[in-house]
């Protein structure tokens, strides 16, 4: 006797979650504008960090829901690998049809 095991297909992500995860990538992207763009932010490198850390998690759980390779760990020491792996997702994410 054959045993068959039947895969079940992949689920499409959630559209709701989608468009969360879309509008709070906006929100993000937004705030790092407004740190870069104010000379008179108290602690603004401080607030750049935390925002671009927020923004590269978020981004790594976009490519996660999307199918898309990412590193393991969304935060990266070395600053142009971060920023080359943050444009390789972009990228991914905007090939799928992925905008914010």
């Amino acid at each position: 006797m054959a045993w068959t095991f039947l895969a079940r297909p992949a689920r499409a992500p959630d559209p709701l979650v989608t468009l969360r995860l879309q509008t709070r990538l906006g929100d993000l992207a937004s705030e790092l504008r407004h740190v870069e763009e104010d000379p008179d932010l108290f602690a603004r490198a401080h607030h750049w960090r935390a925002v671009q850390s927020a923004y590269d998690a978020l981004l790594h759980e976009a490519c996660r829901l999307a199918g898309v390779p990412t590193d393991a760990a969304p935060l990266r020491l070395d600053e142009q690998a971060s920023a080359d792996e943050r444009l390789r997702e972009e990228l991914e994410l905007s090939s799928r049809g992925w905008s914010w």
